[in-house]
């Protein structure tokens, strides 16, 4: 990472991604965006136990959606489900229980949830970062395995059921950190030079906003939009960024604040006439790039991000016996 983009990116995150920027960016908001009722429509939320995800899922619950939490530990998100349903009076909250960071696990789910239920709304929310690199059980660097790959499978199995509904979408709880990073796509799983967990992080939110860009002008029936949150005091921030958390604690963002502009591009009218593909920040479309910062990548390497991912997405290790796997 560039001194200049690093010191660009963080004199941009004091003005715009603490609470201050949040409140001034909200005096410009339509409040009425969000005075919808979602009711018989279904939305997916990953990583909704804690967080961004589990303020999304309360605030579409409360707007009548059918909440479907997707997480990996059963006790917090039956917890999580139960604190949900008693805010919203909303008893149409399920919780599956899925490893993002498995592709097997991941394909399984999305081919038992096709099967048995329709889908609106995919909102890409779970996330991790490890500060030392780690494989998985398959021998995937973890933060790519969950950011990355996980998401990339879980989309693309439920296009099809997507397309299936009125008014579909997808979107994708990336960061402002991206802004930092040029795609490698020559060292998607960081083997090379030494390992740092937050540029890792940083690289794998810069290839979900190609995903997202990749995807919108694949399938047009489909709105997909990518967001940055701002800095909201979450756990994932508090348990993987404690330095930063313990001097920025004070002017982070709350959970709500940070999940509000999820909840406008998952509901609103407002964001479904935006273009698909875009990338927000408080319910604005914004640049993916800072000024001259060099992070622009080709159009022949994002296309070779999506081939790699589909090789991994597709390598027979990890999909389906039954051969469930989407193109």
């Amino acid at each position: 990472m560039s001194l200049y983009r690093n010191t660009v990116w963080f004199l941009k995150g004091l003005q715009e991604y603490t609470k201050g920027g949040y409140e001034a960016a909200a005096r410009l908001f339509n409040e009425a965006d969000l005075e919808v009722n979602v009711s018989g429509r279904s939305f997916i939320i990953t990583g909704a136990n804690s967080g961004i995800g589990k303020a999304a899922a309360c605030e579409i619950a409360k707007r009548g959606g059918t909440v479907h939490m997707v997480c990996r530990n059963e006790d917090r998100a039956n917890e999580a489900r139960k604190d949900v349903v008693e805010q919203s009076k909303n008893e149409n909250v399920h919780v599956h229980l899925v490893d993002m960071s498995s592709p097997r696990k991941v394909w399984e789910f999305a081919s038992g949830f096709s099967q048995n239920h329709n889908l609106h709304v995919l909102i890409n929310n779970a996330g991790c970062m490890v500060n030392q690199r780690e494989l998985t059980e398959d021998g995937l660097e973890k933060n790519f395995a969950t950011n990355t790959l996980g998401m990339y499978i879980l989309t693309t199995a439920l296009i099809p059921t997507l397309k299936k509904s009125e008014n579909p979408r997808v979107i994708t709880v990336s960061s402002g950190g991206m802004l930092v990073q040029k795609l490698n796509v020559e060292d998607l799983q960081f083997e090379k030079g030494s390992f740092d967990g937050t540029m890792a992080y940083a690289q794998n939110k810069r290839q979900q906003v190609i995903m997202t860009e990749q995807w919108a002008a694949q399938h047009k029936e489909i709105h997909f939009s990518s967001m940055h949150p701002g800095w909201a005091d979450t756990p994932a921030v508090q348990s993987s960024m404690p330095d930063f958390h313990e001097r920025m604690k004070n002017k982070l963002r709350t959970e709500a604040q940070g999940a509000d502009t999820v909840v406008w591009l998952a509901i609103s009218d407002a964001a479904s006439r935006q273009p698909s593909g875009l990338f927000f920040q408080d319910r604005k479309a914004v640049s993916t790039h800072l000024p001259l910062a060099s992070s622009r990548s080709s159009p022949a390497e994002d296309q070779k991000l999506m081939s790699k991912l589909e090789e991994l997405a597709t390598c027979p290790l990890y999909t389906l016996t039954n051969g469930f796997v989407v193109n």
